[in-house]
């Protein structure tokens, strides 16, 4: 080796480890800023998550201050599969809830994409409109139906209706009742992400089966809603996902203290905050909220399962 090739090796060396310094030093920052938001999820998240399956084993005493005694799964076992603390009923519930509230949310947000995805004058303040439900909290929307469904100076009495008993205590309507004020809520999301869908379809595709004589439904049956399907996959799990986890506003319409006995409202996760807070029962309470998140997590892996085939991802 020549004397400059020796020479040039230690350059060529110094050259190269500092791109790897500064890389390092790129990638230590980065991970020092996400740092706070990891912590911040392992206190809130991960911890109480984890901590829910030690409590699901220990029986809360009846009086407090007495330690919890260790039971193990016969606890899981007397409240999944017995009536003591009503959780066939909430599951019952919450399976017909999301029924109620998934597949109109999907339908109705579906049809305003496709009703807003025009060339207009104006048409930016229907979207606007129509996706202003997203923005609203759940409180003040509770607190407008709460005042529409009023059988004093509601809505319904105004047009006539006089459910007897009112609506919002009536076993049959109740839950019904709820639903709708859930469809509104996620009717401004559920309609963003398909307007975002209907954005990134070819219109040349649309134009062409147009051109060759395709109807209106046609085209929407046999193209929007296959190309789109992939949007309407991704709408799906997360309104199923919002609808398991809908509290706040049976919580605010409906307070536990006044809910009867036959009024079948009562969701697993509404059952468990109520199983926490009223009868101050964490090990009963850790066991319904580890069964509501492995019911939602089966429902997804359901979806993901059965339904993501029939998903077309091709142009």
């Amino acid at each position: 080796m020549t004397t400059t090739g020796v020479a040039a090796a230690p350059s060529r060396r110094r050259a190269s480890a500092g791109p790897r310094r500064r890389r390092r030093r790129e990638a230590a920052l980065g991970y020092l800023l996400v740092l706070p938001a990891v912590a911040a999820f392992a206190i809130f998240v991960f911890y109480p998550f984890f901590n829910n399956f030690r409590l699901a084993l220990y029986q809360t005493p009846p009086v407090p201050g007495l330690p919890s005694r260790y039971v193990g799964l016969h606890q899981a076992g007397h409240v999944l599969f017995s009536n003591a603390y009503g959780f066939p009923g909430s599951l019952l519930t919450t399976i017909v809830f999301v029924v109620l509230v998934v597949p109109v949310s999907l339908l109705i947000g579906l049809g305003l994409a496709v009703a807003a995805h025009r060339r207009l004058r104006g048409i930016g303040v229907y979207r606007m409109i129509f996706s202003s439900t997203v923005v609203s909290s759940v409180a003040v929307a509770a607190l407008v139906f709460g005042t529409l469904m009023n059988p004093v100076v509601g809505f319904l009495p105004w047009l006539g209706i006089n459910p007897t008993p009112p609506l919002l205590q009536n076993p049959t309507w109740a839950l019904p009742a709820v639903a709708v004020m859930t469809i509104w809520q996620f009717l401004g999301l559920s309609f963003i992400i398909m307007s975002a869908g209907l954005q990134s379809l070819p219109d040349e595709i649309l134009e062409a089966a147009r051109i060759d004589g395709a109807s209106a439904w046609t085209r929407f049956w046999r193209i929007t809603v296959p190309m789109l399907s992939p949007t309407i996959f991704f709408a799906l799990v997360v309104g199923t996902i919002y609808a398991f986890q809908s509290f706040g506003q049976i919580d605010i319409l409906i307070p536990f203290r006044n809910l009867p006995a036959n009024l079948h409202v009562n969701v697993l996760i509404y059952n468990v905050v109520n199983t926490l807070t009223q009868e101050n029962n964490t090990g009963v309470a850790a066991v319904m909220s580890i069964a509501l998140f492995v019911l939602t997590l089966l429902v997804t892996l359901l979806q993901m399962r059965f339904l993501e085939s029939r998903v077309h991802y091709g142009r």
